[in-house]
């Protein structure tokens, strides 16, 4: 008579960004008692495991087979195995392939583990002076510029702190994307090579970093985080509609009563001059209604 073998588990391991000695313990003995180990590049991954001393079978999973290997992971669970998941660097998922093959080990009722450990954008945002209390984190921004600016639009009125992984390829461009839609008096923070050798992390304006950058060919190579503060919340005060021009109020009266308040506010933000904010705007357009 067969006995049917327990599932093992699927671990989530982080591993270190750039110095190898910020692996946890409970990481450490987690890969060294595990039957098999699903890394997105199995070269970089033999490095961190050849300097702990860790012997175990290595399967490639990343962006271009994640689906197939997924399956292949999980029937191995299914089977008894425990299977541990590494990226190349950080925490899996948080930029990092992953994703398909958790989403489908909840489906199969796969007991999936997680082992906190380095985060790229959490250490750069705990080190950055931004407010770290509400933060969106964006991953890397589109490639093509078009693409790059319309999401950073969007992003414009946002009162978190705005969190980006980007490649040094393309900073420089990224960086004067920020500066149009956000203007070059933001505050934000690059963090660039965390944990390595060769570490930055320098706060200053989004016009001031690009500079900075652009003259500093150093600055242009690594692996990079870009945190921008959040657009400043303006609080409505009774003054506030009285304190425009003539010309603004009749636009922002005229808006209020043709569009829908956030339609409305959207255009004023984009028509008045002196410029004023979507965020405010829109207040000013909800108190403008209620006194009709």
């Amino acid at each position: 008579m067969s006995t049917q073998k327990t599932p093992g588990a699927l671990y989530i391991v982080a591993t270190p960004i750039g110095n190898l000695q910020d692996i946890t313990l409970r990481a450490l003995e987690t890969l060294k008692s595990i039957d098999l180990i699903a890394a997105e590049d199995t070269r970089n991954s033999k490095n961190l495991l050849y300097h702990y001393g860790i012997d175990k079978p290595l399967l490639s999973l990343h962006d271009f087979n994640e689906d197939k290997q997924s399956n292949i992971l999980l029937e191995k669970i299914r089977k008894g195995q425990n299977v541990a998941l590494i990226s190349d660097a950080g925490t899996p998922l948080i930029s990092d392939p992953g994703y398909r093959l958790t989403k489908l080990a909840h489906e199969k009722n796969i007991q999936i583990i997680p082992i906190p450990g380095a985060c790229a954008a959490i250490s750069a945002l705990s080190a950055s002076g931004l407010p770290t209390d509400r933060f969106v984190f964006e991953g890397f921004l589109a490639a093509k510029n078009s693409a790059r600016r319309s999401r950073l639009k969007e992003l414009q009125d946002e009162e978190r702190s705005l969190v980006f992984y980007e490649s040094p390829h393309r900073i420089l461009e990224t960086l004067q994307d920020c500066i149009a839609v956000f203007g070059g008096t933001r505050d934000a923070v690059y963090a660039r090579e965390l944990t390595k050798l060769f570490e930055t992390l320098r706060k200053s304006t989004l016009e001031e970093l690009f500079q900075w950058i652009k003259n500093d060919a150093n600055q242009q190579k690594g692996e990079i985080v870009l945190i921008i503060s959040g657009i400043e919340k303006e609080k409505i005060k009774p003054e506030s509609f009285e304190s425009l021009t003539s010309e603004q109020k009749t636009t922002l009266r005229a808006l209020s009563e043709a569009l829908p308040s956030s339609q409305a506010a959207e255009l004023a933000s984009k028509i008045l001059s002196p410029k004023i904010s979507k965020n405010l705007c829109y207040k000013m357009i909800l108190a403008l209604k209620n006194r009709l």
